[in-house]
């Protein structure tokens, strides 16, 4: 009788035991989920009063090559390349009431990585002149190798040949992606006239959309007039196709509406 007394009173201990672990282990969990949830809204509160943000990206893509002309009244295709000019638009939620906390002092856009690279092709990225968009012209002394430096101005005029902005985000960043060398010295048959200098020439010359593919990041940083900085990553795919149409057709505009926040860092 007395052994079961003691069995009783040993599992009765390890059951209280047991009872102040189980509380300790939930008690904890409980405080894991409020911090998680209060570190949420924090980030929720601190990005929906940023002061930038890149909700508007619009797209532009074709594609050009140089041809000459062959005796047989074929012609020679070289450097055929697929382009995309990319604007980026920074909104400042200033609604016409402009400070030091929502005006550019600075841009600057750095880390540029392909984390999907064509399997055909050179790609690079430009920066390209406002008013030269959605034409194939760019400019090699523009590829951006490492950074790019945007300076900003409160003028009434700028030369959208550099890299520059308005102070009050009136004007979107542009770029432009170009993959080039996608083939050299491919002849074709067809008659001239029915050749034109836009993506459709990469239909003929038999490149497939996926051998193009590309996706692309960078890293933009903005200083305000109160030097204080903001960054945001930026993931871009270049479009070639949507459900209507593909960049064979001619050319391809995309308005992709987005919901990049630029998160302050700490000095």
């Amino acid at each position: 009788m007395r052994k079961k007394k003691i069995i009783f009173y040993i599992l009765l201990i390890l059951f209280f035991i047991l009872l102040v672990v189980l509380s300790f282990l939930a008690i904890r969990e409980m405080e894991k989920r409020l911090s998680s949830s209060i570190a949420m809204d924090n980030v929720y509160s601190f990005t929906s009063t940023s002061p930038f943000s890149i909700n508007k990206i619009v797209y532009f893509s074709s594609a050009n090559a140089n041809i000459e002309i062959n005796s047989n009244s074929s012609f020679t295709i070289s450097n055929l390349y697929q382009y995309t000019d990319i604007a980026l638009f920074i909104n400042n939620h200033a609604d016409g009431n402009f400070t030091a906390e929502n005006t550019l002092k600075s841009v600057n856009l750095s880390d540029i990585q392909f984390s999907l690279s064509p399997s055909v092709g050179t790609p690079n990225l430009y920066f390209k002149n406002l008013n030269d968009f959605t034409t194939s012209q760019y400019d090699e002394a523009n590829k951006i190798e490492n950074t790019l430096d945007f300076t900003t101005s409160a003028e009434d005029e700028i030369d959208y040949s550099q890299p520059i902005l308005y102070n009050n985000c009136a004007n979107p960043i542009t770029l432009c992606y170009v993959n080039s060398n996608i083939k050299s010295d491919y002849t074709l048959t067809d008659a001239i006239s029915n050749i034109s200098y836009d993506g459709s020439l990469l239909k003929n010359c038999s490149i497939t959309l996926n051998s193009i593919a590309c996706k692309l990041s960078f890293l933009i940083t903005i200083t305000n007039h109160l030097d204080e900085k903001f960054t945001c990553p930026v993931i871009l795919t270049i479009p070639l196709s949507t459900e209507n149409s593909t960049v064979y057709d001619g050319n391809l505009i995309v308005n992709d509406s987005t919901n990049y926040n630029f998160v302050k860092q700490q000095s």
